[in-house]
Parts: structure tokens; sequence; C-alpha cells
């Protein structure tokens, strides 16, 4: 019987993202309105006219209060581009989509499962560091929150994403 771990390392390579970024009342309003916009991008929306392809996991990238109690409004979500397309990305029609060059990125991440709202990212961040304990190793403050399947499936695969330091 092997257990599943609770969490892992990962290293992934710098790379080519469409971005949009979004302040809505709520977390959720935010990611559905900036997904809505990459899909437009993916499906025809760009300077080659044609679909590009999907990618996962899709990224939302989120900021806490200085409290440490409730997300800022302003969340990024991004799109990785497919191979073919990193060299020389698609312009978007939409000026409010971005293609940005992110660097290599390091992240401690655990899997869960269920809608992401604000309440439950708040909580799986609360469980991730009891887990991980008092640590230097990541940043504090931005996480990254990464989904892996269409948003209307209920119990969807989620991970929460913590960025190790340089």
């Amino acid at each position: 019987q092997c257990e599943e771990a609770a969490y892992e390392e990962r290293q992934y390579p710098a790379g080519k993202w469409a971005c949009v970024t979004m302040g809505e009342p709520m977390y959720e309003q935010s990611i559905s309105m900036s997904f809505m916009k990459l899909m437009r991008y993916i499906c025809k929306e760009n300077s080659v006219g044609c679909h590009l392809g999907m990618t996962i996991p899709v990224l939302n990238e989120i900021h806490l209060t200085k409290e440490g109690t409730k997300l800022e409004r302003e969340v990024l979500t991004a799109y990785y581009l497919p191979g073919e397309f990193q060299q020389n990305p698609p312009v978007p029609m939409d000026p409010e989509i971005h293609i940005t060059e992110r660097p290599p990125l390091r992240v401690i991440t655990r899997v869960f499962y269920g809608m992401t709202t604000e309440e439950t990212i708040l909580q799986e961040i609360s469980l991730f560091w009891e887990l991980l304990g008092s640590t230097d190793m990541v940043l504090r403050g931005t996480y990254i929150v990464a989904s892996y399947e269409n948003p209307s499936i209920p119990q969807r695969r989620n991970e929460i994403w913590f960025i190790c330091q340089a």
C-alpha cells in the first residue's frame, strides 16, 4: 500500500506564457473572466487565426493581503504557449492579454481537489504551511493555484504552489 506524498518539489523551465490580470470583487470572477479571454486567444483570436491547442496547468498567481487573511483583488492567469509557438508567439487580438517570458520556476506543490474559491485557497495555503512548518525556503504572500481540468468539473484536480526562494 503506497501512500500519496504530502507534497513534492518541482522545477519548471523558462518559457512564454499568455497572461491576463483581473481584479474583480471575487476571486472566482477574476479567474473565470481571465480564462474566457485566454480561451478566445487559444481558439482563434490571435495573429495566426488558428487554434493554438490547450496546455496544462493553467496558473493563477495570487497575493495575500499584509494581514495574510485575504487574497488581493488582482489575480494573474497564465496559459503556457505550446512548444511550436514558444519562439514566435501569436499576437493576441485582446489588448489585455500579454505574452510574457517567465523565468525558470522551482516550487513546492501540493494537490487538492474541488472548486477553487478564495476560502478553499486560503484553507489550502494554511494547511500547506502546517505541513511544511517554519521555513525560509519559500516566498510568503505570493502563491500559485495550478488547475489541470475544466473549471466546470466539480472535483477537478488543482495544486497549490509555494514558490521557492531564488
